[in-house]
């Protein structure tokens, strides 16, 4: 793998960004309107109970937590869409990128963007409401890495989708974090959920990191098996997004649908 190769694909995405108000902005604004949003919500609840649960960090930190999984996957997608909106994505097979280095500079733009958010997320929860990191202690790393690994391979397996059934597929992948969100019990323990949906639950890493979260917040333990079946769980799926891209890619090419890739839909 060529990492200047790889590198030319954020470098595009910075070229991009730095020539484009509109494409800056919804860097800073959504994440800013979600936090203040959920900081006042949780405000608003601690003032309606007379416990020491600790509102901020369990639930305000969960909502901060999901967005950067989620713009971790949109990332990877966003900056595929660029491609295919400006028509630009056959042109990458006239140059000397491989398959795998686009992915990697996918990831990698994606990684980036979803840092920028990470911090003004932070500064906002923080400074406005109060958010104490050192409430997570030495779990805080391992649960950002579950959801970034989780927001990977949900990227991964969200543009194979487009690539197999064409541009117009997009919306089936925007809906993607909002239709994963009850099961994954970003605001909610596990137990709330009937029988069914909690299995549904337990095949999904992020809700062994929202469960962990709100154990540790509580004074609780977090066990290292639930933890390791997390990233268990996580690697697997980006694996299986990895083998899905690879396979749908190959039909691509071997039946032709990648020279039509500029209509609404290849099928």
């Amino acid at each position: 793998m060529n990492l200047s190769r790889v590198a030319a694909i954020p470098l595009r995405q910075f070229y991009l960004y730095r020539g484009s108000a509109a494409r800056i902005v919804p860097l800073f604004a959504w994440v800013t309107i979600d936090m203040v949003l959920w900081g006042f919500m949780t405000r608003f609840l601690g003032s309606l109970t007379h416990t020491h649960y600790q509102f901020v960090p369990a639930l305000l930190g969960a909502v901060l937590f999901w967005d950067f999984m989620t713009r971790v996957m949109q990332g990877v997608t966003t900056a595929f869409f660029e491609d295919v909106w400006s028509r630009n994505f056959l042109n990458i097979f006239a140059t000397p990128i491989t398959m795998p280095e686009y992915i990697a500079g996918l990831l990698t733009t994606s990684l980036a963007i979803s840092l920028v958010g990470l911090a003004v997320m932070i500064v906002v929860a923080t400074a406005a409401f109060g958010l104490n990191f050192a409430a997570y202690g030495a779990m805080l790393l391992p649960f950002v890495f579950i959801l970034f690994l989780n927001g990977m391979a949900l990227g991964v397996a969200s543009i194979a989708i487009v690539l197999r059934f064409g541009p117009a597929a997009e919306w089936f992948v925007w809906p993607i974090p909002a239709l994963l969100a009850p099961f994954a019990c970003v605001y909610y323990p596990l137990a709330t959920l009937p029988a069914p949906m909690q299995w549904l639950a337990r095949l999904l890493p992020p809700s062994y990191v929202f469960e962990g979260m709100r154990a540790v917040v509580s004074g609780h333990a977090f066990h290292g098996t639930l933890l390791a079946a997390a990233f268990a769980l996580a690697i697997g799926y980006i694996v299986l997004a990895s083998w899905l891209f690879a396979r749908v890619f190959r039909h691509a090419v071997q039946t032709g649908l990648i020279t039509r890739y500029s209509a609404e839909t290849v099928s």
